[in-house]
């Protein structure tokens, strides 16, 4: 009888854990929505919509963006990828050189803004510029 009760009471732990991992692991999917992709895990919020990147010449804030890479420039020693995340498109900059076309990324980096003044007019361009 002492045998069965401890038999018991190990398949009760074990059930028990299964549960809450499966409990925990749906409920992870729902929380991650908004999150940072890290391959195809997402963490956090911090992500900031495209669209909200506006360009201030004095300012470098960090931000993370999410999105798909659309095009892509090598550079000297760099690479420049058009990244769209459905609410706008923004140029990064990186010295990563192996992201393919259509591919999800998400990046860590600062806001930079270049001013090109042409005929009068202000021509500038807001970009991240990945942290190393």
């Amino acid at each position: 009888m002492q045998k069965f009760s401890q038999t018991h009471s190990i398949f009760s732990h074990r059930l028990g854990l299964f549960f809450l991992l499966v409990l925990g692991l749906c409920s992870c999917g729902n929380l991650t929505q908004s999150g940072l992709n890290v391959g195809n895990f997402r963490i956090g919020s911090n992500v900031t919509p495209i669209r909200e990147i506006k360009p201030e010449p004095n300012k470098q804030a960090t931000v993370y963006i999410q999105g798909k890479v659309e095009r892509q420039v090598p550079l000297v020693k760099r690479w420049a990828y058009q990244i769209d995340d459905s609410t706008g498109k923004i140029w990064v900059v990186t010295h990563q050189n192996k992201l393919a076309k259509g591919e999800q990324v998400v990046i860590k980096g600062k806001v930079r803004y270049q001013s090109i003044p042409l005929a009068g007019k202000e021509l500038g361009e807001v970009y991240v510029e990945e942290d190393s």
